[in-house]
């Protein structure tokens, strides 16, 4: 449920409502979602998260109807229980990086990681708007936070080549120009 979440960056609303005929692992592996406005769409999945979703739905062995992730009665998962099982994972992911104790994650925060990466990997801002379901690339700004490796390759990328270290000491024509107003 996790790898499909931070993976696919699906509302946890999506994620509720999949069903087991939402996923498509065969060529072309994606995952079927209804979000927002009843707007459907499909999100291709990587090898991983395909191995993944191949062993979770031959263990899970549930009809093509049957919520991909139910209950123990077989009922869909609550938004409450979904992030009560994030926690669980994250209090025992913490124990191994120590730093994660220190941050507020929520299923949601997984949604914008998934936006950074696809970022990060280069893909165009429209790009990641489609993958997420947005229907205004404005709402993927709120999204999108740089962070300092980005920011530094942004850098490098425009300085300008001819630059001399040192504080800028105009000509005397120009200071003479500019006293003379």
């Amino acid at each position: 449920m996790l790898a499909l979440t931070i993976q696919t960056g699906l509302r946890i609303s999506e994620l509720t409502a999949l069903n087991c005929q939402d996923i498509t692992l065969g060529t072309g592996a994606n995952v079927h979602t209804i979000g927002k406005g009843r707007k459907t769409r499909r999100t291709p999945l990587t090898p991983t998260t395909r191995a993944v979703l191949k062993t979770w739905l031959a263990e899970r062995a549930g009809a093509q109807d049957d919520p991909l992730f139910p209950t123990r009665t077989g009922t869909r998962l609550s938004r409450d229980a979904v992030e009560h099982r994030l926690a669980i994972y994250l209090q025992a992911a913490a124990t191994a990086c120590p730093s994660l104790k220190a941050k507020h994650v929520t299923m949601h925060t997984l949604r914008h990681t998934t936006a950074m990466r696809l970022l990060l990997a280069g893909n165009d801002i429209t790009v990641i708007a489609l993958w997420l379901g947005h229907e205004q690339i404005s709402t993927t700004h709120i999204y999108l936070h740089a962070d300092m490796t980005h920011k530094q390759h942004a850098i490098d990328r425009t300085r300008p080549l001819t630059v001399k270290p040192g504080r800028y000491q105009p000509p005397d024509t120009l200071l003479a120009f500019l006293e003379a107003l």
